[in-house]
Parts: structure tokens; sequence; C-alpha cells
């Protein structure tokens, strides 16, 4: 991590613990790395749709904050009133509950039939279809994993007939001269955003790392709102 880098979040967490400042660097770190990396891949811009999976989790609240400050219009998936209500905290325009609502029903109702321009998936499954049929032209799907089971059949006609790109998201696999260049590319375009307070983690508790099997449960029960941290 660059050492201004450093320097600025010593400023911001200068009131946190020693423990808690580590854990929230790394944290940090990583978050602004997959921004950049869903930034440069996704081609964002102002003005379009967003759709992310699981809204309140770790990955979510993050996407949530940054495409809102890439100027996007945000559309998210969670399963409890609660959950969404912490999305729209953290800036989501429209907010679905999955267990009662078909997302792509609203996605279609919201965007006067289109379908939005980007979708974050890390569902995966039953989910896979249904993405495509959110989609707006041109759209683009970005998958972070199958937590639902891999894609076993899918209607490749509604690609074509709406020219979608499916792309993987992640930094694995990456030469080290690719890592290098995202990580320029954090401090020009992501970086500033959370220096500002823009864009902050969303921590829902710190645990010691004694108390893994209490932090596996804690996610395991879905009933978390942001990261869980395991602290050395």
């Amino acid at each position: 991590m660059p050492r201004r880098w450093r320097y600025q979040l010593d400023k911001f967490f200068l009131f946190q613990p020693v423990f808690l400042l580590k854990m929230l660097l790394l944290y940090l770190k990583w978050r602004a790395l997959f921004g950049q990396l869903f930034y440069m891949t996704s081609k964002l811009s102002v003005g379009e749709t967003f759709l992310v999976h699981g809204g309140s989790s770790g990955i979510g609240t993050f996407a949530i904050q940054i495409a809102k400050y890439m100027g996007a219009k945000v559309f998210v998936t969670a399963g409890s009133e609660e959950k969404l209500a912490a999305c729209k905290d953290l800036g989501a325009d429209v907010c679905i509950n999955y267990k009662i609502e078909d997302f792509v029903a609203r996605v279609k109702e919201e965007t006067q039939g289109k379908g939005v321009d980007v979708i974050l998936d890390s569902i995966g499954g039953p989910y896979y279809q249904r993405n495509l049929d959110s989609l707006n032209l041109d759209g683009r799907l970005f998958l972070l994993g199958f937590m639902s089971g891999t894609v076993t059949q899918v209607d490749l006609k509604v690609m074509l007939a709406r020219r979608l790109t499916v792309q993987s998201a992640g930094l694995r696999n990456r030469s080290l001269e690719n890592k290098a260049s995202i990580v320029s590319d954090v401090e020009k375009n992501v970086w500033p955003s959370i220096v500002e307070g823009k864009v902050k983690p969303v921590v829902y508790k710190c645990l010691p790392l004694s108390e893994a099997v209490e932090a596996h449960r804690l996610m395991e029960s879905s009933n978390h709102i942001g990261k869980i941290l395991l602290v050395p």
C-alpha cells in the first residue's frame, strides 16, 4: 500500500484501536482494488443503471456506494426490510425484497421495460437466466461466485438478441503488471472517494480469531449487514 495512503488512513481512523485499524486497512485495500476492477471492467458511467444482488453483504454495501459515486442509479436485492433500509441509507435507489418480489419484473417496471445496464451477482444458479432477462441492450453481467450452485441451462438467444456480455470479476490469475495497473487506477478513481468519506466500510462485527466458529455462525444466519471481521 503506498505510503501516502497509509498516512491518509491514519488520519481517517485516528481514534480507532490499533488492531482494528490494521484490519480496516486490509479491508479497505481489498475493497478499493475490487472497486477499481469493477470500474475498469464494467465501464459503468454516469446515468446508467446498476443492480447488485445481496446489497447488504460486504461486497454489496461497497458496490452500492461506489456505483453511486460513479453516478449510476442503483438497484439492490436483499431478503428483509431491515437490510433494504440499510441499502437505502447507503444510497440505493430501488430496493427489492427478493423473498416477496420478482426482481426481473420490478427491474423492468422501473426501467420502462428496458432493463438495467450492469448487474453484479454472486448468487449464480437460478439467477443466471433471470439476470440475462433483466439486462438492457448491450448490458453487462459480472459474476463473483455461485452461492446457489452452478448454471445448468441458459437461453443464449437472449444474449445474442441484446448483445449481452457475461464476465467474471476478480483479481486471481492476473499478472503483476496488470495488478500494478489496477492499483494505480485505484488511487486516481476510487481512493479519493474513501478518503473523502463518501465510500465507507460497513463492518457488522469484529470478533477475535478464537471465535471463528461464532463468525461462521453469523455468516450462515444471513442476519448480518456488511462485513464480519476476524481479528488475530
